[in-house]
């Protein structure tokens, strides 16, 4: 992917599922939400996956195990295997291990995702500062964390241990909306300590280098519902990326993205995996996408015609992008987003 500032998302003559080797999919928000499948994922991913594509989960949240989001996934009707989930568990526990001894004891913040990663490393969980850790590692540990477990990270992380944390995402998808996500978690404890952890997961290189690593991937494909983490670590991969719009991310939100967070390609949902991807073609400064046309005018985006949404919704970041440069978009969407319904 080139690092030169992209000005609009891009077309694809083949199917993306044909088109890269492997599909490297964030889960929340793309794949299922609250738990339950959202609406198409199930069978495009058996398309792409029968098709030859590798399927690759790859999510921030460092909750469950591999076993258990493979367990989850394949009861949803998607048959995986704990090999074909990579955590920010285990992206953080790689990165403890090389800069701690063999068999060191970690004080643990969070949930049996990052139990087991860290023994795969050779290390040892433990539940108190006083425990005598040599590190502090916080991740994702579900509503019923408790509150003193932030006291007991903080204890020792004021005591000069060093600290982690698997992700710092501020939000996560539930089927009941959006939710407090670790990097909330995160911030009691910088509050409380004034320090700051090293990070694992997305948007950051060892979230990437964990994936690689597991997948062998030659030509992936980064598949995400966010922008500061799914499309960012693409960017910083160095990967091709695909915004869906089933998670966090709505239109107003991609059409300000700044260079980092723009997304190759754009769709609805994992429908977009099967499919080629339209192009948008430059018009004197206008922009167009399937039967709408886009253009910056003053202080706002001017949108018309005709046709699937997520079509003009990709002449609108053409349009937004192009008139941003390597800045935020600051044109007022709201009129030609609600004729989209977006």
């Amino acid at each position: 992917m080139s690092r030169s500032v992209r000005t609009r998302p891009e077309g694809s003559g083949q199917a993306l599922s044909e088109a890269y080797d492997t599909a490297l999919l964030d889960l929340d928000g793309v794949v299922y939400a609250g738990g339950n499948a959202i609406e198409h994922a199930v069978p495009s991913l058996a398309v792409a996956r029968d098709g030859g594509m590798r399927l690759a989960y790859v999510t921030n949240n460092a909750l469950r195990t591999p076993d258990a989001v493979a367990a989850h996934l394949t009861e949803l009707g998607i048959p995986a295997e704990a090999g074909d989930v990579i955590t920010s568990a285990q992206a953080v526990a790689r990165l403890i291990a090389d800069q701690v001894p063999q068999g060191s004891r970690v004080l643990v913040v969070g949930g049996e995702g990052l139990r087991v990663a860290l023994r795969e490393r050779g290390l040892e969980p433990v539940e108190s500062a006083d425990d005598e850790p040599v590190a502090v590692v916080q991740g994702y540990g579900g509503p019923e964390l408790a509150w003193g477990r932030f006291a007991e990270a903080s204890y020792a992380v004021a005591r000069g241990l060093p600290w982690f944390a698997s992700n710092t995402d501020l939000t996560i998808p539930s089927g009941r909306g959006i939710a407090p996500g670790n990097g909330a978690a995160v911030e009691v404890v910088r509050i409380a300590t004034g320090a700051e952890p090293q990070v694992a997961g997305k948007p950051l290189p060892p979230m990437h280098r964990e994936t690689i690593l597991r997948t062998g991937a030659e030509r992936p494909l980064v598949v995400g519902d966010r922008l500061d983490t799914d499309i960012e670590g693409a960017f910083n991969g160095g990967v091709d990326s695909l915004l869906v719009l089933t998670g966090v991310t709505d239109g107003a939100q991609l059409l300000a993205a700044p260079p980092r967070h723009r997304p190759t390609y754009v769709d609805a949902d994992l429908r977009g995996l099967l499919t080629g991807q339209p192009e948008v073609v430059g018009d004197g400064g206008a922009f167009r996408c399937g039967g709408w046309t886009a253009a910056a005018g003053a202080g706002r985006l001017e949108l018309d015609g005709d046709g699937a949404p997520v079509d003009g919704l990709r002449a609108l970041c053409a349009a937004a992008w192009t008139a941003a440069g390597d800045e935020g978009c600051g044109l007022d969407a709201g009129k030609a987003l609600a004729r989209l319904g977006l």
